[in-house]
């Protein structure tokens, strides 16, 4: 809480009347009373005295709040409070608003039947406030007697048509000039043509202050400097925001994120398009007008560098490049992510961090990568921190802990809700000894034996419906490739079909050909009919032992290790989630596998699709086929009898 009692006014206002008289171009013509402050050098008024102030509260029937009485006691009134209130009332002129604007009736008109009473004393606020504004753009000054605090002190709102926002709450009088003074600041750090250099005591503490902040960031003391930035923005410093922008990207933070003066320096354009581009492409919804309003001042050649980097991260094609060890740490990074390794991906880029060099001295990180679709779902709030806090760009400074990576490791977190609680099913396939990439030979036929591009789980689902013929036997998985810890790699399918024990064939045998693979396939919460569970284990092309659990049932074949013995896990009266974490477990145990929950979820894997995980249709038995026409004919269907094929599990 601000102390008002402390405040010294006439050394506040005396600094703020010379820097707004510095700051009028000379001999431009001002109003009588303007150009009469501007040679005084003193935008108020003498000071009320007591018996005008209590003359005051006499009138209004209330004892004026503390920091505005102290504020009249060295000036009853002031002129030009911030761009817009051209004259603030003193003794004479506060009033009570009465709802003179009308402003009560047009707010209430907003409320819902419903409305909490909170928000219908905001709309009364019309009707109590203290009119302070005299002269002023459309703009109200309010100062609220029924919203005071324990020092006696009123909230002040401003409200103006031509902000299009709800009205700004002030804690006190004294925070609203303050507010005042910052806007005067900043209305004034971009001098016009003809119009004087804005410089003075305040500009250079405060430019020096953005100076220091700067090493102070690059050194990991990111929260001071952060603060200090933020201080200096409020007064329209140049290049504190898009300075302190750096820092809240890196924090996961992207609302009003402009990174403002520094983008459009082709200096640190490389590295602070990309994520500006990013977050319009991500809610521009291909209206790209807007695109340029944030490049204001920025040469043809960075506009089309825009372009051609909007163009680039919409098609997925966006590519993060560095300079020096600490990018050729990025290109490790990279492909270890490929491959749903974004711990070490993320420890790679970290441990090169100190090495990173910046492109110039308003370049406070890198930025760029958050753009990249294999290294930006690697950020987290925690990852954001810890690379803000790593000294960096030749600064030296206390290296941070590692921060906590978002895998748990092992299988266990797949009985865990995810968000929406969408994943109640799923199934995925290991095998040991081989590269990602060489899992669609062993699991697809034809075409599908090239792996897709990396994409995220919901744009592969979507691409997947490009399909045009659909069978009820033909349960082709769409999966997602990587590895699964030392010497295994995965398939793995979030959302699959229903599982239909009579014509369900396991992929192990085909997928351990030379080698050893396990099929597991949970639907122990699944939406959709009894709870299951499939596990299956084959080496060198053939099954050594497998088990499903279905209708209540067990059915079992081969040796099962102790380990895995279902009949420790299943019964008829377990919950299911538990049941299911303590399989997932003992398959991890077992193998010492792990699925990467954090690249599976949130990242972007190479996918492909398999060959079928039913039988083919037994002679004699229906199924149906729907094929999409092409054109306006629609969807068409037909029933099939099949062939002999081979039996089930």
């Amino acid at each position: 809480m601000t102390d008002t009692t402390a405040f010294d006014w006439r050394s506040f206002l005396l600094t703020w009347s010379g820097e707004w008289a510095d700051s009028l171009p000379d001999g431009e013509a001002q109003g009588e009373d303007d150009e009469a402050a501007r040679r005084a050098r003193w935008l108020g008024f003498p000071p009320a005295s007591e018996e005008r102030i209590a003359a005051l509260e006499e009138r209004l029937g209330r004892r004026m709040p503390p920091s505005y009485r102290r504020f009249l006691q060295v000036s009853d009134g002031w002129r030009h409070a911030g761009g817009f209130v051209w004259l603030l009332a003193g003794t004479a002129d506060a009033r009570w608003h009465d709802n003179e604007s009308g402003l009560a009736d047009m707010f209430e008109e907003y409320l819902d039947e419903d409305a909490e009473p909170a928000e219908r004393q905001e709309a009364d606020l019309w009707r109590r406030g203290l009119q302070l504004d005299v002269e002023s753009d459309v703009t109200h000054v309010l100062m609220d007697p029924e919203d005071v605090d324990e020092d006696g002190e009123w909230a002040v709102y401003t409200w103006a048509s031509w902000r299009a926002a709800p009205p700004e709450r002030h804690a006190n009088f004294l925070e609203f000039m303050r507010e005042m003074y910052r806007e005067f600041h900043g209305l004034r750090a971009r001098p016009g043509d003809g119009e004087p250099v804005f410089v003075n005591d305040t500009t250079r503490k405060l430019d020096s202050q953005v100076a220091e902040a700067r090493l102070e960031a690059l050194r990991g003391g990111w929260e001071r400097a952060g603060r200090a930035l933020d201080e200096a923005r409020e007064y329209g410093r140049p290049r504190a925001a898009g300075l302190g922008d750096q820092i809240r990207r890196l924090l996961g933070q992207t609302y009003m994120v402009y990174f403002e003066d520094v983008v459009t320096d082709p200096r640190y354009a490389p590295d602070l398009l990309p994520p500006l581009v990013a977050e319009h492409a991500a809610h521009s919804y291909r209206d790209d007008s807007t695109l340029t309003f944030h490049l204001r001042g920025a040469d043809e050649d960075l506009v089309s560098l825009a372009y051609a980097t909007l163009e680039q991260v919409r098609s997925g094609t966006y590519r993060y490049t560095a300079a020096g060890p600490f990018g050729e740490a990025v290109e490790r990074a990279r492909e270890l992510a490929r491959w749903g390794d974004t711990g070490g991906a993320w420890r790679t880029l970290m441990n090169a961090l100190p090495l990173w060099e910046p492109l110039g001295p308003d370049h406070l990180a890198p930025l760029g990568w958050v753009a990249d679709p294999l290294l930006g779902p690697l950020l987290s709030p925690e990852r954001g921190r810890e690379l803000l806090s790593t000294p960096r760009g030749g600064q030296a400074g206390e290296a941070p802990g590692p921060a906590a990576g978002p895998d748990p490791g092992g299988l266990a977190w797949l009985a865990e809700p995810d968000p929406g609680n969408n994943r109640t099913s799923y199934r995925f396939v290991l095998v040991e000894g081989v590269e990602p990439e060489e899992l669609p030979g062993r699991l697809a036929d034809g075409d599908g034996t090239e792996l897709n591009e990396p994409m995220s789980f919901w744009e592969a689902r979507h691409r997947s419906h490009d399909r045009r013929e659909f069978s009820s036997y033909d349960d082709r998985a769409l999966m997602a490739v990587g590895r699964a810890g030392t010497g295994w790699s995965f398939a793995f399918d979030g959302d699959p079909a229903p599982f239909h024990r009579q014509r369900f064939v396991s992929p192990a045998a085909a997928a351990g050909a030379d080698t050893r693979a396990v099929v597991v396939w949970s639907g122990l919460r699944s939406r959709h009919g009894e709870p299951f569970f499939h596990l299956s284990v084959a080496r060198d092309g053939a099954e050594q032992y497998a088990f499903t659990y279905a209708d209540g049932e067990i059915r079992r074949s081969g040796e099962i290790p102790r380990a895995l013995d279902p009949s420790r896990f299943l019964g008829a009266a377990e919950d299911g989630a538990e049941v299911e974490r303590s399989l997932l477990e003992a398959v991890a145990g077992e193998f010492g596998v792990s699925l990467p929950r954090h690249a599976l979820v949130h990242g972007r894997l190479h996918t492909f699709t398999t060959r079928s995980w039913t039988r083919p249709p037994r002679n004699g038995e229906t199924y149906m086929v729907i094929r999409m026409e092409r054109g306006d004919a629609g969807p068409a269907d037909s029933e099939r009898t099949g062939e002999d094929g081979p039996g089930s599990r």
